[in-house]
């Protein structure tokens, strides 16, 4: 059985993957939008290797989206300045269409701020399909201290 590295390690092999080109956010192919300080959007194109047997976007690649787009946010929205951080702390999804043309654009913007919380919601709409609503998340993060 590996050890698992130590968390310093861990963040100089993640610095090292990224520094290739290789780390997941990357591959995914993401690009960012002009946004406000309250507000993120990007969009995902539809590959076919990120698409399911239908063609549409893979609904674990929506919640991944979902995800990335609202932890930057509040990643941002949080005193990261001073070595804070965030976690997801809770993730609730309703798919309503899939993302068949794309690119998919997931729209996050925050709900409620406070001292250990964030609340945010992340809208994903199919862009190729006159931006109709494919998923709303509701996803909260517990801000982190930093390590001492």
């Amino acid at each position: 059985m590996a050890i698992p590295p130590n968390p310093t390690d861990m963040a100089r092999l993640t610095r090292e993957v990224a520094e290739r080109g290789e780390h997941l956010f990357q591959q995914l192919g993401t690009r960012d939008l002009p946004s406000s300080p309250d507000h993120l959007v990007i969009e995902m194109d539809i590959r076919p290797e990120f698409a399911n047997v239908r063609g549409a976007l893979q609904g674990g690649l929506i919640a991944v989206l979902i995800d990335v787009c609202a932890g930057r946010l509040a990643y941002l929205s949080c005193d990261h300045e001073n070595g804070f951080s965030t976690a997801t702390s809770d993730l609730s999804i309703h798919y309503l269409s899939p993302v068949a043309v794309g690119p998919a654009r997931a729209e996050a913007r925050v709900l409620r701020q406070g001292l250990s919380t964030i609340v945010l919601q992340v809208e994903v709409t199919d862009v190729g399909r006159d931006n109709k609503l494919a998923a709303i998340s509701t996803i909260a993060f517990t801000v982190v201290a930093p390590r001492t």
